[in-house]
């Protein structure tokens, strides 16, 4: 059977809301658990590391909901040939729910342009999608399981899109990576959030440094119209910490 094909749409100046920038996923964190209740590697190809704004990144990250851990996160941002490859592997365990993993692998370019982005959810059903990326243009093809595959291209009107996906905190890590240091300020980036097809934008602004819990880090500031995420960066510009002070939610690296 032939996939069905949705109508194309364009990303224009639409801003992500709030359930939209952490794909539902912080927030809907905080609902269903109230309802219920590394170190940096070595470059592994120097053709891929030279001019690029990624470095090699290997962590475990843990998911704070109120003090209480309800996710983690194993993540590896390493080259290939000139390319680079992030890949995250999720485990959601909230109370009286049943567990949910999360897989997720992008292919980008060395100056951060995403070239192709593959994610999977399995709960009770496995659910998951492969995205090319091309001149701006998101090729999407859905996979729902008990369904026929379902395709849809978006439209940005840039290809440097970021991608902030459900329950991928290592994407933010990614951001922190694509953001302009050199330039600093307000930077404003069309972002893309593939399980909920949402795009809209998100504004990453460089704050001053702050201490936590004796640790100083390096601040940006990412905001919708609706919502802060907060991320703690060390000298080197590793995420380290991610804090979503409404929510009472933090994300905090081994």
């Amino acid at each position: 059977m032939s996939p069905r094909r949705s109508p194309a749409f364009s990303c224009g100046r639409s801003r992500v809301s709030a359930a939209a920038i952490l794909a539902g996923t912080l927030l809907s964190l905080v609902a269903a658990a109230s309802c219920a209740l590394t170190t940096a590697g070595g470059a592994k190809n120097s053709g891929a590391a030279a001019n690029s704004v990624f470095v090699s990144d290997k962590g475990k990250l843990r998911v704070l909901l109120d003090r209480q851990q309800v996710a983690s996160e194993e993540f590896e941002l390493s080259p290939s040939g000139s390319d680079w490859i992030a890949h995250g592997v999720v485990e959601i365990k909230i109370p009286s729910t049943p567990v949910t993993h999360v897989s997720a692998t992008m292919r980008l370019g060395a100056d951060g342009v995403p070239q192709s982005y593959d994610w999977s959810s399995q709960t009770e059903k496995k659910n998951g999608a492969h995205i090319v990326f091309e001149n701006g243009v998101a090729k999407i093809t859905l996979q729902m399981q008990g369904a026929s595959p379902f395709q849809q291209d978006i439209t940005f009107a840039t290809a440097k899109v970021v991608i902030l996906d459900n329950n991928v905190y290592h994407h933010y890590a990614l951001l922190a990576r694509v953001y302009d240091w050199s330039k600093g300020g307000a930077q404003t980036f069309p972002v893309f959030i593939p399980q909920d097809l949402t795009p809209g934008s998100i504004t990453v602004d460089s704050k001053p440094a702050q201490t936590v819990e004796g640790k100083s880090f390096e601040v940006l500031q990412v905001s919708t119209s609706d919502l802060e995420v907060l991320l703690f960066l060390d000298s080197t510009h590793r995420l380290m910490r991610l804090e979503v002070p409404s929510a009472k939610v933090t994300v905090v690296r081994d």
